[in-house]
């Protein structure tokens, strides 16, 4: 860099030096008119702070307070929303802040005065001026005529260092045009905000229908409260650029009152919720709102047991006794409180005993699903009911390409049902391959390339035996 182009820089690092060095104009969130805050998935929001600001004509420090933590200061923001002109000349996240431990470690090198306690005679308390050596792993003091490690007392400094800050501050040199009350947003992205969709869904005696209430829950680490807040929340996984994500920590919970169900809207490829109130998340603290509520929804309940493939590949005696047969719930996401697009969580079902109390029996976790869609969840497994299978015959027929075999396996599955209706049990058996049924004791449907499934029927306090035999080139 040649020396007249430097000379014509030191203008402009003279009043940028200058500027920084006049009195700092703080904005708290007392001038706070409106505050909006976009929570996506993953441990992102997207915050619009807007504020009625007293600027200074020419050069400004203003000191934006109450910023988050976890602001991502690359993406910050600011502008003018009634038409006055402001310049961002430079603008610095200060996130050191101010602890007993942090105001110590600053004050390295230079004078603090040490009280003593008081003696326990007279009860006088001594001072005594001492410079701070060192404050790692422990704190260092040079009296007038010693060197004392530890805190003797209490210490009292003369000022707070002016890098330090009670609370996360956005520091902006900004540019403005006369004296004036402007009105500002600073939009920025953050970390630290989460949210998720839990769902409570209550069955009926008749195991025929739901009340299902949807919840979203909402956790704020990120180092500042959100006051009045216009709340929206985007489901969908948005493309980022980002490190490995941290894991949020659950923290104090607290139920928000009843209110009217969240408005969705599509938004580009995803869907956005809008709570029609606003509403205060305060830092270190869960909260839960209200997202959809709606009763009696059709169910259908099914029995499932499920096959392996690996079982058509070789010759085995028993494959279990007391098999589990899994127990799924399913629903269509349509109908009156339904057919809006639900955002990924947690379903958890409830039944009223005999008595009238609702008890747990079982959850599962559900993807973003649009309207129209089936709701399909894992209960567990069934207490009453039983299964063994067999593998009752194995043949080699034939051996071809060097490599692959022509198998004939025949299978049988007893099924037991100690409960005082009757069942239909879906049985699902994956066979690899290429393979054609020989022989059945009732017909399959083939649902897949590779599915076998029937549809097995179990009398009350019963049993059904279903047998099949099937020939495989693998």
């Amino acid at each position: 860099m040649n020396t007249q182009r430097v000379l014509g820089l030191l203008p402009l690092l003279f009043l940028t030096v200058a500027a920084w060095a006049q009195e700092e104009r703080v904005s708290s969130q007392q001038e706070q008119t409106a505050l909006a805050v976009t929570i996506y998935n993953d441990d992102l929001a997207l915050v619009k702070d807007q504020r009625r600001v007293r600027l200074a004509g020419g050069d400004n420090r203003l000191a934006w307070r109450d910023v988050s933590a976890r602001i991502r200061p690359e993406t910050a923001l600011l502008r003018s929303l009634d038409g006055g002109r402001i310049q961002l000349l430079e603008q610095n996240f200060d996130f050191d802040l101010l602890t007993p431990e942090s105001l110590l470690a600053k004050s390295v090198g230079k004078s603090v005065r040490v009280f003593r306690p008081p003696h326990p005679m007279t009860g006088v308390e001594t001072v005594e001026q001492a410079t701070v050596l060192a404050a790692n792993n422990g704190v260092v003091l040079k009296f007038a005529d010693r060197v004392e490690t530890g805190i003797p007392g209490r210490m009292a400094f003369n000022a707070v260092p002016v890098s330090l800050r009670e609370r996360p501050t956005l520091t902006m040199l900004v540019r403005h045009e006369g004296a004036a009350d402007r009105m500002l947003e600073l939009s920025y992205l953050t970390g630290g905000l989460s949210w998720k969709a839990d769902y409570v869904a209550e069955l009926s005696d008749k195991e025929d229908s739901i009340e299902l209430n949807g919840w979203v829950t909402l956790t704020n680490v990120s180092g500042t409260a959100y006051h009045n807040a216009l709340l929206q929340l985007v489901a969908g996984n948005v493309q980022r650029v980002r490190p490995q994500p941290k894991a949020m920590p659950m923290l104090r919970a607290m139920a928000d009152e009843a209110a009217p169900d969240m408005q969705q809207e599509a938004l580009f490829e995803y869907h956005l919720y809008t709570l029609e109130r606003p509403t205060s998340l305060l830092d270190q603290q869960t909260k839960q709102v209200a997202l959809l509520s709606a009763r009696e929804v059709p169910v259908a309940k099914e029995y499932l047991l499920q096959g392996a493939d690996f079982y058509y590949q070789g010759q085995y005696g028993d494959l279990g006794r007391k098999l589990k047969t899994a127990v799924y719930m399913e629903f269509k996401n349509q109908g009156a409180g339904l057919g809006v697009p639900l955002p990924k969580g947690v379903v958890r079902v409830y039944k009223k005993d005999r008595a009238g109390r609702a008890q747990f029996i079982g959850e599962d976790a559900i993807d973003h699903t649009p309207k129209g869609e089936t709701v399909r969840l894992k209960l567990g497994d069934a207490f009453d009911i039983s299964a063994e299978k067999r593998q009752t015959d194995y043949k080699r027929i034939a051996a071809y390409d060097g490599r692959r075999v022509v198998h004939e396996i025949a299978y049988e599955l007893t099924v037991r049902n100690a409960k005082s209706e009757k069942i239909v049990i879906k049985v699902v058996e994956p066979i690899p391959g290429d393979w054609q049924m020989v022989a059945e004791s009732q017909p399959h449907k083939k649902e897949t390339a590779n599915t076998a499934v029937w549809q097995l029927a179990v009398p009350a306090e019963g049993k059904a035996v279903l047998t099949w035999r099937v020939r495989v080139r693998n």
